[in-house]
């Protein structure tokens, strides 16, 4: 198949973008141009729910934002002051319709619209539950749960159902609802997803990234806390922590490849971060060589700080073509590779009788990696040292990030040595887990209160895992009695 040859094609999958906004008269255009700067976060799916005071109205695409919230007769139905939306990466349900986000339902307190960034780790269990119990589920994402889990409480007010419902999930969660009266923001308990407060206009935005404020011209206000229910409405904005507060752990893949670089993530530049991870690499594994040459475009900022450290020129070895879509499907093998040039071509005239160092920010099973050193070959690069500005994955991602089986992670299942030859590279070197740490202001990380959610490095995950089989890593045991 085409994407055998697709240098994408083994990228970690982005997990999934949220954005709300509460009375503003252009909340649904403002939404669209907030859902485009957050479209690197989800490919597959968008849709944007609007309130007019009476009415919900709702758009939902298989497809890319501007695909369809561009058009007038798509937004002119998107009536009202308030609105949220969702760009979607699946990792829980399949790629339909139906589980296009945000999801809507009456409640006995009105209407309910909620959007999701993560992935709740007891999902399938909860769904069993209901289901058991009557529930009449109509999707296959675990975001429904959170729907009839409010609409089962009975609590009184729609707020205290909404705690009620946040109180019985395990995982990784950042949500924007909306209801009749106000827009919800709430965040997980260690803060893995992330999820911003912005202000336009004099009204709240809550969303995944600091770059959809910039797009719209909005100002940062501060970072929703980890285990923090905000409230926005008419009376303005009501912060609310129903559970215990925990040290926070954000996803330290925001900063390695999710973020877009010019977002600033708790505090942190992205691109700076992703520049320190390179220079962070130069120091800890040097290559003999040439020149530095960043893979498109997750490698770049990395290649920068690589090149900075070690005093080699950075060159554009490799020239993507942002003009071109998913790879279609070809009749023969050669006629495949031409369509893998559309997208991605060596530049002969740089690389050739160099030796060089190729930044990439991570490797999962490998074979992209394989492709673009045996690009660099072709090109007639002499030597070809891969450098990578992550520590080696071992283990998969269960709270919102699409990763491999561990059986297919190739860090898992080769030593570098033996990677090395895989990829067929002269070395290969990755950056240490202290290494990255120490990227982003830490002496090193701290193995008894750890800063970041980092297990698809160390193995150790922060939270249960209700819904998988068996344990990943014996010492997760020890983890899983402290969450309780």
């Amino acid at each position: 198949m085409a994407d055998d040859f697709d240098l994408d094609a083994d990228r970690l999958r982005e997990e999934c973008g949220v954005f709300g906004i509460f009375g503003h008269v252009d909340a649904a255009a403002i939404t669209a141009l907030g859902l485009h700067a957050l479209q690197h976060r989800g490919q597959e799916a968008a849709g944007i729910v609007s309130f007019d005071g009476t009415r919900f109205h709702s758009e939902r695409r298989l497809g890319l934002v501007g695909d369809h919230f561009s058009k007038q007769s798509t937004m002119e139905g998107l009536m009202g002051r308030s609105a949220i939306g969702h760009v979607r990466y699946s990792t829980t349900g399949e790629t339909i319709l139906r589980n296009v986000q945000p999801l809507f339902a009456e409640l006995d307190t009105g209407g309910f619209a909620v959007a999701h960034n993560g992935n709740l780790t007891n999902g399938l269990t909860l769904r069993r539950g209901l289901v058991r119990q009557g529930a009449m589920c109509q999707s296959t994402s675990d975001t429904e749960v959170v729907l009839h889990l409010t609409a089962r409480s009975r609590r009184p007010r729609f707020i205290e159902r909404f705690t009620e419902a946040l109180n019985e999930l395990e995982g990784a969660y950042a949500f924007v609802g909306l209801t009749n009266h106000e827009l919800v923001g709430a965040r997980d308990p260690l803060g893995i997803r992330p999820l911003v407060l912005g202000e336009l206009d004099g009204c709240y935005i809550l969303t995944s990234e600091t770059c959809a404020l910039d797009i719209i011209g909005a100002r940062f206000v501060r970072d929703i806390e980890n285990g923090e229910v905000v409230v926005i409405n008419s009376r303005g904005l009501q912060s609310i922590k129903p559970s215990t507060p925990r040290e926070a752990r954000p996803c330290i893949f925001e900063y390695v490849y999710f973020a877009r670089p010019d977002s600033i993530v708790h505090g942190r530049s992205v691109y700076g971060v992703r520049k320190n991870m390179g220079a962070e690499l130069a120091r800890e594994s040097p290559a003999d060589a040439d020149l530095v040459v960043p893979v498109p475009d997750s490698g770049v900022p990395a290649a920068l700080g690589f090149a900075q450290e070690s005093g080699l020129p950075f060159e554009f070895g490799i020239i993507r073509n942002h003009y071109v879509g998913r790879t279609f499907i070809q009749p023969t093998q050669s006629v495949r590779e031409v369509g893998v040039r559309m997208k991605h071509n060596a530049n002969r005239g740089i690389v050739e009788g160099k030796r060089i160092v190729l930044i990439d920010d991570s490797i999962v099973r490998g074979t992209t990696s394989v492709k673009i050193v045996q690009m660099m070959r072709d090109a007639g690069a002499s030597e070809v040292h891969f450098r990578i500005s992550s520590p080696p994955i071992t283990h998969p991602d269960y709270y919102g990030i699409d990763t491999p089986d561990r059986d297919k992670l190739l860090a898992a299942r080769l030593n570098l040595e033996e990677m090395c030859a895989y990829i067929g590279a002269d070395s290969l070197a990755f950056l240490s887990v202290d290494g990255i740490y120490r990227s982003m202001g830490y002496a090193k990380r701290d193995p008894l209160r750890p800063q970041f959610t980092d297990h698809c490095f160390t193995g150790e995950y922060p939270t249960r895992l209700t819904d998988v089989d068996g344990v990943p890593d014996m010492r997760q045991l020890g983890l899983l009695a402290e969450a309780g």
